[in-house]
């Protein structure tokens, strides 16, 4: 059986579209990966804000200032390009912006606190725009019993590209700090390299994946705002026959808190309770990037076969077990058990539910549908990082306390997931196709 067969695609749709898209979780994997988990996250404790007891929970409020943002006006962007068929082309706009706002960030140094965390809005704003409309690419290209495996050939693939972007910057670094060079002069130019990469790569997305959705005439002669946020008007007044879609959206608001955690605060848990150095948590990161790249290609296919349910709910357990060792080893060795889970879970969990999010959309809202899937992981990423950094604040810094707090939103996720019922719900995403045909 071939590993990346023909028949998983869409009638029309060639490999080298796939690879285009494909080509843009490559692309933007190197920002979350150096700028908010491994590199910039811990230097915004430690260098810019010099480890004030209220860092932490300024660098969870900067990235929920800018979730909230995304939260606000996604399904209404979504809409829009559905509406307008302009998904590709506002997703060219968002790729600008954030590679420009990461290069930008190469001008945050010590004591400059405002500067960073006005870069970290605008640059993460950006990039969580860009992320939610290419996923609305995925069933355009994937037939809906492959939407596992196609998700996972993006995911998996989009973390080399993160292991790419950290193993360059991981280099300079050793490098630097060899020649006695100080992170403030060495993290800046980690910032050039990710926007470089980021920008650079998502060209192959431009230049190979095609905008296949058609223009709405009547929206065509309308105000393009009003147009579509009547659509999304509409869309929530029929909520009641998307009931399922609902239920995995309320379940990825709390397990994709916990996510969020790992993604924001994996390295500041790191540097500063289990000890690591800087170079130390690089190569961490590094190794959870490569075993996220594994899960997500492997368990593609798996979800495919045993169900897109069951296969989410099994990476919720492991989110919990990677709580649970976090908070409770004291060792390097400990914490890379728990890191190593957390790879495997990361990557799987996440297309898994972007896969789920296909099987119950409406070929013709797929942008409005992504854009309140976007809803909930954006409140999701301001409900896992603001609790965890208030609560680090209000115990004084006790990050055990909060890493475990997190293992109870996988919990909850896992309890909200077990009211979807995949069926029904691709049921009413095809009977909304026969109505729109």
């Amino acid at each position: 059986m071939a590993l990346f067969p023909q028949e998983a695609l869409q009638p029309g749709v060639r490999k080298r579209e796939v690879f285009g898209w494909a080509m843009y979780d490559f692309a933007n994997s190197g920002y979350t990966t150096v700028v908010i988990t491994a590199v910039f996250a811990a230097y915004f404790v430690g260098g810019i804000a010099q480890k004030a007891d209220w860092a932490t929970f300024a660098w969870t409020a900067a990235l929920s200032v800018s979730y909230a943002i995304v939260m606000l006006t996604m399904p209404s962007i979504g809409a829009y390009a559905d509406l307008r068929a302009a998904k590709k082309r506002l997703l060219m706009i968002t790729t600008a912006g954030c590679v420009a706002a990461t290069a930008a960030l190469a001008w945050a140094g010590p004591g400059s606190v405002a500067l960073a965390i006005v870069l970290i809005i605008v640059s993460n704003t950006f990039y969580s725009w860009g992320e939610s409309l290419t996923a609305a690419f995925l069933p355009e290209l994937a037939r809906a019993e492959s939407l596992g495996k196609v998700s996972g050939w993006g995911w998996g693939f989009g973390y080399f590209g993160g292991m790419l972007a950290l193993g360059i910057c991981l280099g300079y670094v050793i490098w630097a700090q060899g020649q006695g060079i100080k992170a403030e002069q060495f993290v800046p130019v980690t910032m050039l390299v990710t926007a470089a990469i980021y920008g650079t790569a998502s060209l192959v997305t431009f230049r190979l994946l095609k905008e296949r959705a058609q223009p709405n005439p009547a929206a065509l002669r309308q105000n393009g705002l009003r147009a579509s946020l009547a659509q999304l008007r509409r869309t929530f007044a029929q909520a009641r026959h998307y009931s399922d879609f609902m239920w995995l959206l309320a379940c990825a608001v709390f397990y994709q808190g916990g996510v969020a955690v790992a993604i924001a605060l994996a390295a500041i848990y790191a540097e500063q309770v289990i000890g690591f150095q800087p170079q130390e948590t690089m190569v961490l990161i590094f190794v959870l990037n490569l075993a996220a790249a594994g899960g997500a290609l492997a368990w593609g296919y798996f979800q495919d076969r045993i169900g897109h349910k069951l296969a989410l709910g099994i990476t919720l357990v492991g989110w919990v077990a990677t709580c649970v060792i976090a908070a409770v080893t004291t060792t390097k060795g400990g914490f890379w058990y728990a890191a190593a889970i957390a790879g495997l879970c990361m990557g799987s969990s996440q297309s898994a539910g972007r896969a789920m999010a296909g099987m119950f959309a409406p070929q013709r809202q797929l942008g409005e549908f992504y854009g309140l899937w976007t809803f909930a992981i954006r409140l999701a990423s301001i409900v896992g990082p603001l609790s965890y950094g208030a609560i680090t604040w209000a115990t004084g810094g006790n990050q055990r306390t909060a890493i475990l707090s997190t293992a109870v939103l996988f919990v909850v996720g896992l309890l909200l997931l077990q009211k979807v019922n995949v069926q029904r719900g691709r049921a009413a995403a095809l009977a909304a196709d026969a109505r729109q045909a």
